[in-house]
């Protein structure tokens, strides 16, 4: 057991455990984008199997090419700020904070671990963001404002 003086406050555990799940997260954000990359002739060829009985087969072949190469940008996009952010919470950086809550935003789509990371993200990093824990970790200082009790 760990003595209670070398165990850190409950708001440094969350935001080093965010950190070190935004990295892995991250990690398979980035390899689920190389990987919808690469076989996105695959995907076409199997999308394409489907139309042969729809009216205008060539304008729902446009709109799946935009809608796949919207999902490779955004879990690109996840997967590099997620890294960044994991990286900045473990370094107690500045802008881990917004970082994070951008990529939050970004991976609550992906269900089920974006939505869990997002959404238990978005409540550690908006919720604690007056504590003096948050402060000591990440060096900005917050004003003195009444936090509200979270209801769930």
């Amino acid at each position: 057991m760990i003595p209670d003086d070398q165990v850190p406050p409950k708001p440094i555990r969350h935001l080093r455990i965010l950190g070190i799940c935004w990295v892995l997260y991250g990690i398979l954000c980035l390899v689920s984008s190389v990987g919808l990359f690469l076989f996105r002739n695959t995907a076409t060829v199997m999308f394409g199997a489907l139309l042969s009985r729809v009216r205008d087969p060539f304008s729902m072949m446009n709109l799946f090419h935009f809608l796949y190469g919207l999902r490779i940008a955004i879990a690109g996009a996840t997967g590099i700020l997620g890294i960044m952010a994991g990286f900045g919470l473990l370094g107690g950086a500045r802008f881990a904070k917004t970082l994070a809550i951008v990529a939050a935003f970004l991976s609550l789509s992906s269900i089920p671990l974006g939505t869990t990371l997002g959404i238990y993200s978005l409540i550690v990093l908006l919720t604690s963001s007056h504590d003096p824990a948050f402060t000591a970790v990440s060096g900005v200082s917050a004003p003195n404002v009444k936090r509200l009790p979270l209801i769930l």
